[in-house]
């Protein structure tokens, strides 16, 4: 049995004593000093772990004038405030020791577009792709971008001053900024502008901190301009953060946004902006080259740029190798080809937009005939192939965008790592400069992936360290100090795009004799250091030191301190990295249901993995081996068990505080839908690691009534159809439905199918895939005969489903049998029942494997039970699956059967996809638009997320809110337009339960439009 696990970090009293008071003085938003809170809020996506002392959400700009205003009262001036957006940051730009201030949660709000004069005023939460979603009506966009735009805040961006692809054109978010309204750290609220001459000279007369701000920042540009001047080098990507460079903008107005920009949350709360949108391009293209050798590609954009692109990305052959095992890869292979006989190395990706066909075609021209005049040549690319129209490039730029996260899942325990990953030079000294990079991580034999901006002379270089070694961590130090020195060499910056953060140890070496004004313009914002202390710059005179790169505590100090086996056996969460990919703010998107209808960081695939490793170490530092404790949880009786959990349910009943139930409550609003899995960059599975983890938890404490109930309807349903109105008439009853909601804690329960299997089977015809039966057929029925494979949900609640299923795939030409039913075993694994999910699946696969030595394929109808054949079993009967295809893996290699049932109709049906069918099974949908099609019908997809049922997950009572919230995020608009009525199709059973419950809607099965599209036809 576990322990109880209550010997914490505690938040400091001066925290406490604040939080409480914030709350008393009316903070709206959302206060928590919890654990797991602090413990989610602990990482970014670099290499650095600190708990903060708790978390603030504002509500609004209100909250941040009371929490700035509090800190300045004379208990509390020693309290530190970081300001946290999408929590993407490369080099712990938002973590703190102090409290955690994220604006993301409720400030999100787009506030004014105005497309005429084409800019947009926004709070900062919000989120950049957001912000494109809704500026595209207009035919305008938010130009700055960057791979993690689909979680990136607009306060993020402004903060780091970010830019990435594109910005050579686009320059970056600095260039964008027309005005800022922000929170200083006394409870003023500063509106920033361009300020001509006059306005400057009033604004200084004043004897407020506003007044302090503007005299020191402009004394400090009249006063050393030549200096700045010399200082700072031509790049498209110059110094970040209070950048001295450009205080005075062309018309010598002071800017002070060009200040804020890049401050990193050290100078104030930005609560607004207004923001410079431009005209969408109509159309682009991508030209995709390919090279022998990376060198090769680095040196030839040289030659590239000549041909005027607006872009142009490199990729090296680690990123590309690690990108083909990802599901992305479906949809740009084409884009890819493999050239005979040679070896592709690395690859630039030149991007051309225009506002009409016919000059995008001019313009693709030209580099058209650079490439095919040099293609083949030495020193020159392979071959090139062309993306045309927004559609195809946004493909292959979501690939790219994906690079961070498939560095993150290279196969072993040194992975690729930020820490010097956006130096940036001169984009002509850039090949020259990488080669001795990589010289340098050659001659310290680490492997390592390069992307990036090679137009801008930006590249993104990890070294793949474990830095659970402690000799490993050193190479950070040694690595980042001999990079400065050839930096330094070809004239760039270490901080090319990312910000400055714990690296801004070096920001008095690069700086000078110039770097105590920085230190002023700290001191006029911040003069107590409580703003994100130790980045940037701190206060003149102050005693306080800037981070080092090796003296904050990193993830893998905390890492290594976890038990070897305990690490191997949650691996499935373990290499999480902090790229944030779950963060996607787009309803449609499958991962992660959870985190989008609540919002809270901690109900997301990220949170739940850094839980689960804190609670590793927690365990470990009580010299627990989950392996063995997993072990006895498997064979420990019932009875001996029971009186021990009992008393520890009562304690927990009681108040007594355990973080096990933390980990709990944020793994209990997992769905287990598995996006995560498909989805995550690194593939973290967050069923697994759940399924392991309630396995241990219920060996400590009592499960619910529920879990016993949904783990056994598998077993049960054979019988309970025997006797249907038994089970389907008092589940309608109000007193029942009372008990099943208050004490056994579940909803909506569905009702057993009128109709029987067995007897439609037999007044069809259709036989069981017996021993007997497959012995009898003949070769001809052999050739066709397909053996489908029964989950305990269609066959006992759907049955009509299975039966027109079985009845389409007859009318397609084939010879349908039914295994008889045996349980899948998937509720099982989901709550955690983990030795009676391992007897079934042995049980089951064994049956299965017979039935697939005959020959005949097997094939699944409900997505998720079906994968669970590929997937869980896979695992648990130690890599020796059985081979059961999702239906239409089928029918599209099997075209050939029904290729003469073409039916030439102009009918058009919409297919809403399966969470975890469209996440782990990459090609579902084309699969099933290449059935339709060649049946002559027309399938298209709508894109929806999860639809928030997941198995039995919305039809657990404590899960209501967040089930319906999840269906009404990407659902609920689809099913309720008019315009599809009758026409939608999906393919989950839960999905259409879930519509079936809100909408009092059915929705078909792709194989019921199939049979009755062929029905109507032959009628």
């Amino acid at each position: 049995m576990i322990p109880r696990l209550h010997e914490i970090s505690n938040t400091q009293t001066l925290y406490l004593n604040f939080l409480r008071r914030l709350e008393k003085d009316g903070f709206k938003g959302d206060i928590s000093p919890e654990y797991s809170e602090r413990v989610v809020s602990a990482t970014d996506n670099s290499i650095y772990q600190v708990l903060p002392q708790g978390i603030v959400c504002p509500k609004n700009i209100d909250d941040l004038v009371l929490l700035a205003r509090l800190s300045q009262e004379d208990p509390f001036q020693q309290v530190v405030l970081s300001a946290r957006g999408g929590g993407t940051g490369t080099n712990g730009q938002s973590l703190t020791d102090g409290l955690v201030v994220d604006i993301s949660k409720h400030m999100n709000t787009i506030l004014e577009i105005n497309a005429d004069e084409r800019w947009v005023r926004v709070q900062t939460g919000v989120v950049k792709d957001q912000l494109n979603a809704a500026l595209k009506p207009y035919g305008l966009f938010f130009a700055p971008e960057l791979s993690t735009s689909n979680r990136a805040t607009i306060g993020g961006m402004i903060n780091t001053d970010a830019s990435g692809q594109g910005s050579v054109m686009y320059g970056k978010t600095r260039d964008h900024v027309l005005a800022l309204k922000t929170v200083l750290l006394d409870g003023t609220v500063i509106n920033t502008a361009p300020v001509e001459s006059t306005e400057l000279t009033q604004l200084i007369s004043g004897q407020d901190r506003i007044a302090s701000i503007y005299q020191t920042v402009a004394d400090i540009y009249d006063q050393h301009r030549e200096e700045i001047k010399a200082l700072f080098p031509p790049l498209n990507r110059c110094l970040t953060g209070y950048d001295l460079a450009h205080i005075r903008d062309e018309q010598q107005r002071i800017n002070l946004n060009n200040v804020l920009c890049g401050s990193e949350g050290t100078l104030g709360f930005i609560t607004e902006a207004k923001l410079n949108v431009l005209q969408i391009p109509k159309t682009s293209a991508l030209v995709c080259v390919q090279y022998g050798d990376f060198e090769t590609s680095l040196r030839d954009a040289q030659a590239l740029m000549a041909c005027h692109p607006t872009s142009i990305e490199t990729v090296d052959s680690k990123v590309l190798g690690l990108a083909k095992d990802d599901l992305i890869w479906n949809s740009v292979a084409q884009f890819f080809p493999e050239p005979t006989g040679q070896t592709v190395a690395g690859i630039n990706l030149v991007e051309y937009t225009a506002d009409t066909d016919e000059e995008l075609k001019q313009k693709v021209a030209v580099i058209q005939k650079e490439l095919d005049a040099t293609c083949g040549k030495a020193g020159k690319a392979i071959q090139y192939a062309i993306a045309w129209g927004h559609e195809q490039v946004n493909q292959v730029w979501n690939m790219r965008k994906k690079s961070v996260g498939f560095l993150g899942n290279a196969q072993s325990e040194a992975r690729p790592i930020p820490f010097v990953e956006d130096t940036a030079v001169p984009p002509e000294n850039l090949a020259d400069y990488i080669m001795e990079f990589r010289a340098i991580l050659d001659e310290y034999n680490l492997q390592y992936g390069m992307f990036g901006h090679v137009d801008a002379g930006v590249l993104h270089v990890r070294p793949a360290l474990d830095m659970k070694d402690p000799e490993q961590e050193k190479m950070v130090r040694v690595i980042t100090d001999r990079l400065v020195s050839l930096i330094r060499k070809y004239n760039g910056l270490l901080w090319g795009e990312h910000g400055k953060g714990v690296r801004s140890e070096y920001a008095p070496d690069f700086f000078g004799n110039l770097y105590p004004q920085l230190q002023k313009i700290k001191q006029a914002f911040d003069p107590r250091n409580q703003l994100n202390p130790g980045k940037i710059a701190t206060p003149l005179e102050s005693p306080v030191q800037l981070l080092k790169i090796d003296e904050v505590a990193t993830r893998g100090q905390l890492d290594r301190t976890i038990e070897q086996d305990s690490w191997q056996q949650y691996s499935e969460s373990m290499y999480c990295n902090g790229n944030g990919a779950c963060f996607n703010y787009d309803s449609a998107d499958a991962m992660c249901p959870s985190w989008k209808a609540t919002r809270i960081r901690k109900y997301s695939p990220k949170g739940r993995s850094s839980l689960i490793r804190e609670w590793l170490r927690l365990l470990s530092d009580k010299q627990v081996d989950t392996v063995q404790e997993s072990g006895i949880a498997n064979y420990i009786s019932w009875p001996v068990s029971f009186i021990p959990r009992l008393f520890n349910t009562l304690k927990k009943h009681n108040g007594e505080y355990d973080f096990n139930h933390e980990v709990y409550d944020a793994m209990s609003t997992c769905l287990a839908c598995k996006s995560c899995t498909g989805s995550c960059p690194i593939k973290v599975d967050i069923p697994e690691s759940r399924a392991k983890f309630l396995h241990l938890y219920h060996a400590r404490y009592l499960r619910p009534l529920k879990d016993y109930l949904i783990g056994s309807l598998e077993f049960l349903m054979p019988t309970l159809a025997l006797w249907k109105d038994i089970y389907n008439k008092p589940i309608r009853w109000t007193p029942v439905k009372w008990f099943l909601r208050h004490v056994a804690g579940m909803v909506d329960s569905p009702l057993i199918s009128d109709i029987s299997l067995k007897q439609e089977m037999k007044k069809h015809q259709l036989p069981w895939a017996t021993a007997l039966n497959i012995s009898r057929l003949s070769k001809e029925q052999k050739s066709k005969a397909v053996i489908y494979v029964q989950d305990a949900f269609t066959s006992y609640f759907d049955t009509q489903v299975v039966v027109d299923t079985l009845l389409a795939l007859r009318a397609l030409g084939f010879h349908p049998m039914v295994m008889p039913y045996m349980a899948n075993g998937k509720p099982l694994h989901v709550h955690g029942f983990l030795s009676r999910f391992q007897k079934t699946a042995f049980k089951t696969a064994d049956k299965l494997k017979k039935l697939q030595n005959t020959g005949i394929p097997l094939i699944g109808l409900d997505p998720s039970t079906t994968l669970t054949y590929r997937a869980e079993y896979q695992k648990y009967l130690e890599g020796n699956p059985v081979n059961v295809m999702l239906i239409q893996e089928f029918l599209s290699e099997r075209q050939d059967v029904f290729a003469d049932k073409t039916l030439h109709s102009e009918d058009a049906f919409h297919i809403l996809g399966h969470c975890t069918e469209k996440t782990n099974a990459a090609s579902s949908i084309q699969q099933w638009q290449q059935v339709f099609k060649v049946i002559g019908l027309t399938l298209n997809e709508i894109k929806v997320g999860c639809c928030g049922m997941a198995g039995t997950f919305g039809h657990e009572t404590r899960n209501q809110d967040i089930s319906r919230k999840i269906y009404e995020l990407s659902w609920q608009g689809p099913v309720k337009n008019p315009k599809n009525q009758g026409k939608l199709l999906t393919t989950g059973y839960s999905c259409r339960s879930q519509v079936k419950r809100y909408e009092h809607q059915i929705l078909l099965h792709p194989m019921q439009q199939i049979l009755k599209s062929l029905s109507e036809t032959n009628d």
